[in-house]
C-alpha cells in the first residue's frame, strides 16, 4: 500500500531586492508625469477645457439623498478636522514605536498640500472655453483628503490597513465628486490632486524602505480582500470613463448635443472613481512594504509527494518435527 504525503504550506512572502526600492521611485515619477499630462491636455488645450467644463456644469443632480450626502461631505470637511486626523496619524506612529512611519506620514501630507497650493497659485490657466474662472488645478480639497487617508493607512498595523483603505477610498471619491458637483473644481483638478498625493506618498514609502533596508526579512503583499474590490471598481469605472470620455470629446469636437450635460458629469464621476481606486490599490501595495516577515516564510515551490511504502508482512515459520525444547539450554543440564 502506498501513502502520498501532502507538502506543508508556507506563508506567502517575497524576498527584497532592488525592485523593493525602485518601485516607489517609479510610482512617484509616473504620478508626476500624469499630473503634467493632465495639465497640458485639460488646461492648455481648447478641447480639453471644453470637455472638462461641460462635465463640471452638467452636475444637475436632483436625487435628494445624493445631494444630502454631497453637501454633508463638503460641510464636514474642514481644515481643523484634517489637522486632527494628521495629529492622530503622527501620535499613533510614535505609540507604535515607528518614528519612520510618523515622519513619512507628515512628509506626504505637508508635501502634497504645499505642492497643490503652489501649483494653483503659479500655474496659468488661459481662457479657452469662454468660462472665465481662476485656476483651480489641482483640487485642494481632494489633495487634503487623499493625503490624510494615505497617512492613516501608512501608520496603522497591517491588519487594519485594508479596512481603512477601503473607507478612505470611498471618502476621497465622494469628496472629489462633491467638489465637481458644487462647481468648485473640474474633474481633471481632482484626478491631478490624487496624482500629487500619490507622488508624495510614494516618496514617503521610499524613505521608509530605505530606513528599514538592513532589517532582516521579506515582504508580504496586501490581502485580496482589499485588492479585489479595488480592482473590480477600477475596472468597471475605468471602462465607463473611457467610453464616456470618447463620447463627450466627439460631441464637443464635431457633433454638438450628442450627449447631455448629465452624461458628461457621470463620465467625470467615473473617471474620478477609477483614478481613486487605482491610487489606493497602488498605495496599499507600497505601504505593505514596511512589514517584514522571516525569510524562512518565503514561499517555496511545492516538493514532489513522498512515497511511503507499508512494511511487508513476513510469513510465519513452518512447524517442524523437532521438539520445541530442542537446542535450548535447560537449567540443571540437558534432557
Amino acid at each position: 500500500m502506498t501513502v502520498l504525503a501532502s507538502p506543508q504550506q508556507a506563508t506567502p512572502a517575497r524576498p527584497r531586492g532592488a525592485r523593493h526600492l525602485l518601485m516607489p521611485i517609479a510610482v512617484a515619477l509616473l504620478a508626476a508625469t500624469a499630473t503634467g499630462a493632465l495639465y497640458q491636455v485639460f488646461v492648455r488645450t481648447t478641447l480639453g477645457q471644453r470637455v472638462d467644463t461641460v462635465a463640471m456644469r452638467g452636475a444637475d443632480v436632483d436625487h435628494a439623498r445624493v445631494v444630502e450626502v454631497l453637501e454633508r461631505t463638503l460641510n464636514g470637511t474642514s481644515l481643523a478636522s484634517l489637522v486632527l486626523v494628521c495629529l492622530f496619524a503622527a501620535v499613533f506612529g510614535v505609540l507604535r514605536r515607528r518614528l519612520d512611519l510618523a515622519l513619512g506620514a507628515a512628509l506626504l501630507v505637508i508635501g502634497a498640500n504645499l505642492t497643490t497650493q503652489l501649483m494653483k497659485t503659479h500655474l496659468p490657466r488661459p481662457d479657452l472655453d469662454g468660462f472665465a474662472m481662476p485656476n483651480s488645478f489641482p483640487s485642494g480639497h481632494t489633495t487634503a483628503a487623499a493625503s490624510v487617508a494615505f497617512a492613516v493607512v501608512l501608520v496603522l498595523p497591517q491588519a487594519l490597513r485594508g479596512t481603512v483603505a477601503l473607507a478612505g477610498f470611498a471618502y476621497v471619491t465622494v469628496i472629489a465628486v462633491a467638489t465637481v458637483w458644487a462647481e468648485w473644481h473640474r474633474p481633471s483638478d481632482t484626478v491631478a490632486a490624487l496624482a500629487v498625493a500619490m507622488a508624495w506618498a510614494a516618496l514617503a514609502a521610499f524613505l521608509v524602505r530605505v530606513r528599514r533596508w538592513n532589517a532582516p526579512g521579506g515582504t508580504q503583499p496586501p490581502s485580496r480582500l482589499v485588492t479585489v474590490p479595488l480592482l473590480v471598481i477600477g475596472g468597471v469605472t475605468g471602462v465607463a470613463a473611457l467610453v464616456g470620455l470618447a463620447a463627450v470629446t466627439l460631441s464637443e469636437r464635431s457633433m454638438p448635443d450628442l450627449v447631455s450635460g448629465r452624461f458628461a458629469f457621470l463620465t467625470g464621476t467615473a473617471s474620478i472613481a477609477a483614478a481613486a481606486s487605482g491610487a489606493f490599490l497602488i498605495w496599499v501595495r507600497l505601504a505593505a512594504g514596511d512589514r517584514l516577515v522571516a525569510l524562512d516564510a518565503v514561499e517555496q515551490p511545492a516538493a514532489p509527494p513522498v512515497r511511503r511504502t507499508a512494511p511487508k508482512r513476513t510469513a510465519a515459520p513452518k512447524k517442524s518435527g523437532v521438539p520445541a525444547t530442542a537446542g535450548r539450554r535447560v537449567k540443571g543440564g540437558t534432557r
